[in-house]
């Protein structure tokens, strides 16, 4: 069996051939565009009983409604349904809800769980401009939950759409712990990308130059992390705290919030010095954690705070976590000053909060075919 960066430095070569001479980097073989970026749609795991039981999947499928009703009408939205009778049921709670299905479809495969964000389809363009999907590794945050049906999605995805996909399982990279500004900047945490149980047999310079070659970066940030044990089985995903706005803006929290949410001293020291590919500080946005710990809508108290930094950028709106807090109009008003193009619309992620995530974690972009 090959080892991983061989495996990798023959995907690599073996590409190349497909890179054009006129190419302005050839090391490059496909980039990732930043998620404000026009979309073509949206890509969602609806939530089932097949792993986790019926409770579960009841408890999440409102959120799944508000996302599907406030994306329908600016871009499609691809579900991910388990099977058939999940596709009846999904529809049923879309038409109760008056959502139009013509921007909606459906690919029927398998799932263990909701985090497209994280074993879900990366798109990316090739030298041509041409779409392909990125297959990376998937394997549970560290083989902390099931994860081989999950792992499956993106190569299940790209089938369907008949774009090709690039392999890339030798190395382990969920989405969520890669922010990136558009313009040629990545941000990550070691702890969530570097850790044994992810990717044991890169360095951190083998993964610099993957991701460059895949996502098209020129720059890479890397803060520590921290090893999340079982309250954050991400360890630390970059989308909890941290997200690239427009116009070189980067948004975050507060110091005090930072250390709140498990940062050390020399992450937010590092956070506060990041620059651009031209060394340019970013201009920093801070969004505020909720004022009150999170309670569920069935009245489990979650014992901590929740964050608003974990947003997704649609084509015209902006999709904000909301916890029934004092600080979810603060957050709003926040957002809409960064995205003044953009409808923010609230939706309730109490009960989603409580299995771990966000709306980033959930969301998926899918880009525009470009000429």
């Amino acid at each position: 069996m090959k080892s991983v960066t061989t495996a990798l430095v023959l995907a690599i070569a073996s590409n190349f051939a497909c890179i054009s001479a006129n190419a302005a980097d050839p090391a490059v073989i496909t980039t990732m565009p930043d998620e404000a970026s026009p979309h073509e749609g949206t890509w969602l795991q609806w939530p089932h009983r097949y792993t986790y039981g019926s409770t579960y999947a009841s408890r999440l499928d409102a959120t799944w409604v508000a996302i599907s009703k406030a994306l329908v009408s600016n871009e499609k939205i691809h579900i991910i349904a388990y099977n058939a009778s999940e596709q009846t049921r999904i529809t049923n709670l879309l038409i109760t809800a008056k959502i139009p299905l013509a921007n909606v479809t459906f690919l029927l495969r398998q799932t263990d769980d909701v985090w497209v964000r994280d074993n879900g389809p990366v798109f990316a363009y090739d030298s041509s401009n041409k779409l392909k999907i990125l297959d990376w590794g998937f394997n549970g945050w560290g083989f902390d939950t099931v994860f081989s049906k999950d792992n499956s999605v993106p190569a299940g995805v790209a089938a369907a759409l008949k774009l090709p996909a690039i392999n890339l399982n030798d190395v382990t990279l969920e989405n969520g712990a890669i922010a990136l500004d558009g313009k040629g900047v990545a941000m990550a945490t070691r702890s969530s990308v570097m850790d044994l149980t992810r990717n044991p047999d890169l360095t951190e310079d083998e993964m610099n130059e993957v991701l460059r070659t895949y996502l098209g970066v020129k720059k890479i940030i890397w803060l520590d992390g921290k090893d999340g044990g079982n309250e954050d089985i991400t360890d630390m995903h970059i989308d909890g705290f941290v997200s690239f706005a427009p116009n070189g803006k980067i948004v975050t929290m507060s110091d005090a919030d930072l250390d709140y949410w498990g940062l050390s001293a020399a992450d937010i020291k590092t956070l506060h010095a990041a620059t651009d590919t031209a060394g340019l500080p970013y201009q920093r946005i801070l969004l505020p954690l909720t004022a009150k710990n999170v309670v569920t809508t069935y009245g489990k108290n979650l014992g901590y705070k929740g964050s608003y930094a974990n947003y997704y950028v649609a084509n015209k709106v902006v999709l904000m976590p909301s916890y029934n807090d004092p600080n979810d109009a603060v957050a709003k008003g926040i957002l809409e000053k960064i995205y003044p193009g953009r409808t923010v619309i609230a939706i309730d992620v109490r009960n989603l909060y409580a299995n771990g995530g966000m709306i980033h974690c959930v969301t998926q972009q899918q880009p525009v075919v470009l000429p």
